[in-house]
């Protein structure tokens, strides 16, 4: 027999693992609870027709395609078969797609119920994804993406609040981050003043090289993207920014002094710095000009998180769009919005231990099971003890005493409860400490006070 397996790309989750999942999810929740934000939920799959040409031809290519229920060869001819056009042939039998992200079916998803909603619409939304990936490390078929956006409204008062949402996660998880931010205007002014608006892309590659290769190396890739000198020149301030933010802004300012799109930038950022300075933010806020994010798609802000203590791409980012809702044909909908990495928070949890005692909610507590009279006496008992919240199990069968107490050390439960004939006389519990080996007679009400 074949060893059942499942496929590339996707993953089991041990209890174990669920538990720290959970542990994140819940957290991010809670934030995005205190701030407001509601959450939705969209169907796995969506119609291709909401799908397709969202993400360009590569993450065309990337959708995973369902089969049409019931005969889909139905309406295809012979020739089409042979035609072997696996895109054609998919566009025929195929009317549904796994989502791709949260983001075009959230976009759906406002246009449908646009006269449910009550604008600005604060929703969260923390669910699976699909992508017909070659799979690698860290790179998986199936994932979760743990969204969260304001739609409907222009105000940079959003911007402040997710910062302030991303800086409290991290801190509750006590991950030290750096957030950095940009503007996505910032960037099409600096093209506009070197007169290179579509090299806008090779630009932010070649500073984002600043650190890595120097000065020199950083003129020379330009040169190779067939940037001019007199350019060139031009990007020398920028590609060397360095200071506080505010520092880093003074000089935007004088090198953007003549693109009307770069200033505007800007001033949306000082906005920004101006609200957070009135806060207590923990995570270390920096103006970083290498900061591109997929450019075609922001308009405004944008942002990462860096974990400061791992080795490890970003674990969350975002920015502002002008447009969200506008491929289904409602203009105008302005929105921002970040998404946490759930798998990369999950493996810095683990490489920097961070998960707290009480997060993986193992049982707290077992009764070891001496036999039928026992049991009877114990059913009413344990269902007090868990009234009282505490995660409580009673071994389903009487069997060798070594049997049970291995099942508790196998799941790591670290209190063991023995009630048998003398025990029943006297109304007491004999609870063991499996980690000390110490045992000693307490009452009912006894035990649960060493719960609390």
């Amino acid at each position: 027999m074949q060893k059942p397996s499942i496929p590339k790309g996707t993953r089991d989750f041990s209890p174990v693992e669920m538990a720290k999942r959970n542990y994140i999810f819940n957290t991010i929740r809670d934030v995005y609870h205190l701030y407001g934000f509601q959450q939705i939920e969209t169907p796995a799959m969506e119609n291709l027709s909401t799908l397709m040409g969202k993400y360009g031809d590569e993450g065309d290519k990337l959708l995973f395609k369902i089969l049409n229920s019931g005969d889909s060869l139905a309406g295809i001819t012979d020739e089409e078969l042979l035609e072997r056009n696996p895109l054609k042939f998919a566009a025929r039998v195929c009317e549904k797609g796994l989502r791709y992200d949260l983001t075009v079916p959230f976009a759906r998803f406002v246009v449908q119920h646009r006269n449910e909603l009550s604008f600005p619409f604060k929703r969260y939304q923390i669910q699976p994804v699909w992508r017909a990936d070659r799979p690698q490390k860290g790179r998986y078929r199936e994932f979760y993406q743990c969204d969260g956006d304001v739609v409907g409204s222009d105000s940079l008062l959003n911007e402040v609040e997710l910062i302030q949402i991303m800086d409290e996660v991290y801190q509750r998880f006590g991950i030290r981050v750096s957030i950095k931010m940009n503007n996505r205007k910032i960037l099409s002014g600096i093209a506009e003043i070197i007169g290179e608006a579509d090299k806008i892309v090779d630009i932010t590659v070649a500073i984002d090289k600043l650190d890595k290769i120097g000065l020199e190396n950083v003129n020379a890739e330009l040169r190779s993207k067939e940037l001019s000198e007199e350019a060139i020149a031009k990007l020398q301030p920028i590609i060397q920014l360095s200071g506080t933010n505010r520092e880093k802004i003074a000089v935007l300012k004088e090198v953007l002094a003549g693109s009307e799109t770069g200033l505007k930038g800007v001033a949306e950022l000082e906005f920004i710095f101006d609200r957070v300075d009135l806060l207590t933010v923990k995570a270390e806020l920096e103006l970083d000009l290498t900061l591109a994010r997929g450019l075609n798609y922001y308009t405004g802000a944008i942002f990462e998180v860096k974990a400061l203590d791992v080795q490890i791409g970003s674990i969350t980012g975002g920015g502002r769009y002008d447009n969200l809702t506008g491929v289904f044909g409602m203009d105008g909908v302005s929105g921002v919005g970040i998404s946490f990495g759930a798998d990369r928070i999950f493996d810095v949890l683990n490489q920097l231990e961070l998960y707290p005692e009480d997060s993986l909610l193992t049982t707290q507590l077992m009764f070891v099971n001496f036999g039928e009279k026992e049991e009877a006496y114990l059913l009413p008992l344990v269902a007090s003890v868990r009234a009282a919240g505490i995660r409580t199990e009673i071994y389903p069968e009487p069997v060798k005493m070594k049997k049970q107490m291995g099942y508790a050390d196998a799941k790591k439960i670290p209190f063991v409860a023995l009630v048998g004939e003398s025990e029943m006389t006297e109304g007491k519990i004999n609870l063991k400490n499996m980690i000390t080996g110490e045992q000693k007679p307490v009452t009912v009400q006894e035990l649960i006070e060493t719960f609390k």
